[in-house]
């Protein structure tokens, strides 16, 4: 689905990460057998500064003594988890806890690797159990077995694991919302939709409850409530420019330029170093025939960002309607090239 797919593209990219930042604390800790020690330090640097193949190398032939040195699973796991192999690193990580049940880092990973393999379900009660992670880690585990709870569809348990991620009480107003704004960005729409509503059953003056309210309209294309709900978050919190930008896009959507072009020239006016509005009021622009103006609010956005996919292909639009067909082409193809880049390369994720 497409919500896992970016979940584990997000997860992958913020996992690598943490996996490899706390290796030299880690290290220090590592359980090994006299002499064995300083050659598993190496190989763990070595898989730190990206030589995880070489490192495999000599893992391999440790792996093959017998018994096999403590931490020499693990190492291998760690080595072929950054390569992406993940049913090797799976094998090895359960390796590694079959020797050792109480290898916290090997519970971890090998929790995190079951849910890059796309068995959530399988990765729950390991990430469950793996606890006792420490302030260096830059991945919080509840935010990994929260997706797993959304992918088997435990929803209350999913909140309850962003709240803690959150420091929020796990049936508190904020608990709820925040639940909601995750089920809206994995597509979860109705469960976001109840969970936001709920939000506001405990606290009607919560904060950001009716944009998200908002947002959760707009996703099911049902625009006339999605106004309504940028309407109550702009009347309690009238110096947002956000709200503004998100209500001149339902308008947009509702196909009313005219009230879509106010409201984000008032988001301009409160934000004007964002370049949502600019890009937004080009598109309405352009809706209107007014390819001059329209060039002039994406130009500016392109100097604010110019690696945004959405403002070159529309200024190709703004400067084809002018006749500048040389910088249309321009435009688009720069803009063809930025979301190509940008889209997702998961064929290794089974």
């Amino acid at each position: 689905m497409h919500y896992l797919r970016k979940a584990l593209l997000l997860v992958s990219l913020l996992i690598t990460v943490q996996s490899l930042a706390t290796i030299d604390a880690q290290t220090a800790d590592t359980p090994s057998p006299s002499g064995s020690s300083p050659n598993l330090v190496h190989l763990r640097q070595m898989i730190d500064r990206g030589h995880a193949a070489d490192a495999l190398k000599q893992l391999d032939e440790l792996a093959a003594k017998r018994p096999v040195p403590a931490g020499v699973n693990r190492l291998r796991g760690l080595a072929l988890y950054s390569q992406d192999h993940f049913a090797e690193a799976d094998t090895a990580f359960s390796s590694a806890l079959q020797q050792d049940s109480h290898d916290e880092e090997s519970m971890q990973m090998r929790g995190l690797t079951l849910f890059r393999l796309g068995r959530p379900a399988d990765a729950i009660p390991l990430l469950e159990a793996a606890n006792n992670w420490t302030s260096q880690t830059k991945v919080d585990p509840k935010y990994v077995l929260a997706l797993s709870y959304l992918e088997t569809r435990r929803y209350d348990d999913a909140r309850h694991a962003f709240a803690m991620q959150y420091g929020f009480g796990p049936d508190s107003a904020s608990a709820y919302l925040l639940a909601a704004r995750m089920l809206l960005r994995w597509e979860h729409i109705p469960v976001a939709q109840e969970f936001a509503r709920k939000a506001l059953e405990l606290d009607s003056q919560l904060p950001l409850a009716h944009a998200l309210l908002g947002e959760i309209a707009l996703a099911g294309e049902h625009f006339e409530d999605a106004i309504a709900e940028f309407d109550k978050e702009r009347a309690r919190n009238p110096l947002d420019g956000s709200v503004y930008d998100r209500l001149g896009d339902a308008y947009i959507r509702a196909g009313d330029y005219t009230k879509a072009q106010k409201a984000l020239q008032q988001a301009l006016l409160l934000e004007p170093n964002s370049t949502g509005p600019y890009i937004l009021l080009g598109k309405v622009l352009l809706k209107q025939q007014d390819p001059v103006s329209a060039a002039m609010y994406l130009e500016r956005a392109e100097r604010m960002d110019p690696a945004n996919y959405m403002t070159h292909n529309l200024l190709g639009q703004a400067y084809r309607a002018l006749g500048r067909t040389q910088d249309a082409s321009r435009e688009m193809e720069m803009g063809q090239k930025i979301q190509s880049a940008a889209e997702p390369k998961l064929d290794q994720v089974h």
